[in-house]
């Protein structure tokens, strides 16, 4: 069918958590781009009655698009030859374009399988300022989805210079203008101060930072400062999210202390931690791993002001991105995989080691378990949202399986017979969590939850004014089948999946904020780019 400028989305279960409609039958009302409350009898009819309806889906952590993205591209062509994404056949508006496929999806193909799973808009989770203008190319060429980034920030040499001057005023008027002149949504942090201190480097790959009141370069710059300073910085700026924040210590046994300290360290502040699964391990180096994921939700659950994503593990291949370049210097080192380590300048770093998660790896099964517990324990689900770091923990194609083991308890129960138990011991999952996440729940930590979490007042519901993003669904018993096919899929108005088919490829919007500040900082920022940087000041950024 063509996609009308109006139309009625008759007779489906609506599940709209945000305006607190919960499995109830109802219309959905389309006009242009927007949802309204009523239309006119006589206008053009989509009968999906006995399907279940929610707003399209947002992802508020991925990797997506940018140069480390395309460092993971080329780094992988094996992937490319054996995952080909012909171009689909569509009814009408530009011509399709093939792509490939894989962990790390080329732009074309993103877009595709995203809309494929119902989702809408996605977020770039780490572009370093300096390769902004590459982000945004990128996601430009990637059909569909409303897209943004969040930019760098913990590890930038100019930054670092104002804390330890005691410029806090600067830092933050700094990161209002890195902001503007990049384009980007939100603050990003990546181990704050440890990869400043890893590009300082002593050839052994032993350099980073291990507490949060290790000194970074100077005694006044700790991570503990640039976590206050920048958190700081984002609620004073008044950013629709607030700083989003990859801990110290990913990946290391014991670092949930390190991840519980970081909290605290921002007590009453808003502050998103990301990935939190990679965050929540017990034991010690060299004497094993357990989960501490009861710890760590606890926390979040009776502090309202932090929200998280979980970063859950999935089996199969994975390929890890990440600014943190000590962390994937030590996967490196572990797995004899093949690498990119980055040095970006005066900013951070990027490494990049393909993966893969096994069943029967004990350390695997411990990440997939800690993931699921965190969500199973957690009392709040619009401060915790759905996600698998695409494609560190797995790709965003893994969302269907990761729904199906939230919501059947039976299908997880199975799932964790078939794996490694060496590491489970007191794994709150082999005492049996009983929790089954409903549809209702899972239309928030994959819709509502992350919108609202974003700042997106017209993402994540289906209420008069929202974006008229909308996805169909036919309802299975196996969720992982429902999940993973829509009946339908609209953006903006335009019917973009039809009976499961990719039907067109509307361009997406871009997301991105241009916050107040004192615009005398960029006379000082230019002096540091005079003498430091091999940029000029006037080419920088993406305006």
């Amino acid at each position: 069918m063509t996609t009308p400028s109006r139309l009625r989305i008759a007779g489906g279960t609506v599940y709209d958590p945000a305006n607190g409609v919960d499995g109830a039958v109802r219309d959905v009302c389309i006009e242009g781009e927007r949802i309204v409350a009523e239309l006119p009898a006589g206008v053009p009819r989509l009968d999906v009655r006995g399907m279940v309806v929610m707003p399209g889906g947002v992802d508020i952590h991925a990797h997506v698009a940018g140069s480390s993205v395309n460092h993971a591209r080329r780094l992988l062509p094996e992937e490319h030859a054996a995952d080909p994404a012909p171009a689909p056949q569509l009814a009408d508006g530009p011509p399709a374009r093939s792509g490939t496929g894989g962990t790390v999806p080329s732009t074309f193909a993103t877009g595709y399988r995203y809309a494929g799973l119902g989702y809408t808009t996605a977020m770039e989770a780490a572009v370093a300022p300096l390769a902004a203008r590459h982000a945004h190319a990128e996601l430009d060429d990637t059909p569909i989805i409303d897209s943004g980034f969040y930019v760098l920030l913990g590890n930038d040499d100019y930054l670092l210079r104002q804390i330890a001057a005691g410029e806090t005023a600067r830092a933050r008027d700094y990161a209002g203008w890195l902001l503007g002149v990049t384009r980007a949504y939100a603050i990003k942090i990546v181990n704050p101060g440890g990869v400043a201190v890893w590009k300082g480097g002593d050839g052994n790959g032993s350099r980073n930072v291990n507490g949060l009141d290790d000194a970074v370069g100077s005694s006044a710059v700790t991570p503990r400062k640039i976590l206050e300073t920048l958190a700081g910085a984002a609620n004073a700026l008044a950013l629709p999210h607030p700083v989003h924040i990859h801990c110290n210590n990913l990946g290391q046994p014991g670092n949930f202390a390190t991840t519980l300290e970081s909290m605290r360290a921002l007590a009453g502040q808003r502050a998103h931690f990301t990935h939190l699964q990679f965050h929540s391990y017990a034991g010690e180096r060299g004497k094993g791993w357990r989960s501490a994921a009861k710890d760590v939700i606890e926390y979040v659950n009776g502090h309202a002001e932090l929200s998280v994503d979980v970063g859950q593990v999935m089996f199969g291949s994975a390929t890890t991105v990440t600014a943190d370049g000590p962390v994937e210097h030590l996967l490196y080192t572990s797995s004899g995989r093949k690498w990119v380590n980055v040095d970006i300048e005066l900013e951070t770093g990027c490494g990049i080691v393909p993966y893969a998660y096994r069943e029967r790896a004990a350390v695997a099964a411990l990440q997939w378990a800690v993931g699921l517990e965190l969500f199973l324990l957690a009392k709040d689900p619009w401060r915790v949202v759905l996600s698998t770091d695409h494609p560190n923990g797995g790709t965003f194609l893994s969302y269907p399986e990761l729904i199906r083991l939230l919501m059947d308890r039976a299908y997880r129960d199975e799932r964790l017979k078939a794996v490694n138990q060496k590491l489970l011991a007191g794994s709150t999952l082999l005492d049996g969590l009983a929790r089954e996440y409903t549809l209702g729940e899972i239309a928030i930590v994959t819709r509502a939850g992350p919108a609202r979490l974003l700042g997106l007042s017209r993402k994540g519901h289906l209420g008069p004014g929202a974006d008229a993003d909308v996805t169909v669904y036919a309802p299975d018993t196996d969720r992982a089948k429902m999940f993973a096919a829509p009946r339908y899929v609209i953006k903006g108005g335009t019917i973009v999946v039809e009976e499961g088919q990719l039907r067109r490829a509307s361009a997406g919007a871009r997301l991105a904020v241009r916050p107040d500040y004192d615009v005398a900082v960029t006379k000082d920022v230019k002096r540091f780019f005079d003498d430091y940087a091999s940029v000029a000041f006037e080419n920088y950024g993406a305006q």
